[in-house]
């Protein structure tokens, strides 16, 4: 199965932002209650693991968080495919289902996107932003196109090749974005105390956490991802033979 791509528009920062933050309200309450879910339910699991202590749980405790990132951002994906058409078909049930397959992908994925851009900005600044720019719609080819793991990384600077600019202003618009929800809610519970910071900050992941999947997801889509086709040949058939000729009776004496 090999994924074949629509020819390619140029994207627009503006349109890419208003499209993510459409999607955004016009399906609110399943991405905020989503991830309210997930990440809260996360939370305690990871939490309890924490408090036993040992490096083992420690560990599970990774792992576990990491499982519900990916399935967040596969269930991300998968609605913004969904509501493409204008309208929601799927529940949040069978998009959950759907998104499930790929977190092991998405886990592999995401850990080895964030060593090497890590690694590109801390030794030489500008590569790891090159790096974080050609790898952005990895992850949404995973879900939408079920490429592997390797794959999606050359799938990924497959679309995004001759938007590059494009793409990285976009990420860096959704990021300030994020970080001045963040900011903006801190100041307001900082006066009132530290638990009103506490849920100032269980509040601002739960808001932020869908925009950054959302516009990911819209950049891979607008690229022309997502479009799968069958390449395998039919097998072949033999043609049957032409029917045969009966010879006529022969005349009666």
């Amino acid at each position: 199965m090999e994924a074949t791509s629509a020819p390619q528009r140029r994207l627009s920062v503006g349109d890419t932002i208003n499209e993510t933050f459409s999607i955004y309200g016009q399906q609110f309450l399943p991405l905020i209650g989503s991830a309210i879910v997930v990440f809260v339910v996360i939370g305690i699991i990871a939490g309890l693991l924490l408090a036993a202590g040992g490096v083992i749980l420690v560990l599970l405790a990774t792992a576990v968080r990491l499982a519900g990132q990916a399935l967040y951002v596969g269930f991300v994906v998968k609605l913004v495919e969904d509501v493409r058409d204008g309208r929601r078909d799927l529940s949040i049930s069978d998009l959950f289902s759907a998104a499930a397959p790929s977190i092991i992908p998405l886990i592999l994925f995401g850990i080895l996107f964030g060593i090497a851009v890590a690694i590109g900005l801390i030794l030489i600044i500008v590569p790891g932003l090159i790096l974080l720019t050609i790898w952005s719609v990895g992850a949404p080819a995973i879900v939408a196109e079920r490429v592997g793991v390797f794959d999606a990384f050359g799938r990924s600077r497959n679309l995004v090749r001759g938007n590059g600019w494009t793409v990285f202003g976009t990420l860096v618009v959704v990021l300030l974005i994020v970080i001045a929800i963040g900011i903006v809610l801190g100041v307001i519970a900082t006066p009132i105390g530290n638990g009103a910071i506490v849920i100032a900050s269980i509040i601002s992941s739960a808001i932020t956490a869908p925009i950054f999947a959302i516009a990911v997801s819209v950049m891979f889509f607008d690229l022309g991802g997502g479009r799968v086709e069958q390449t395998a040949a039919a097998p072949a058939t033999t043609p049957a033979p032409p029917p045969s000729e009966t010879p006529p009776p022969p005349p009666s004496a």
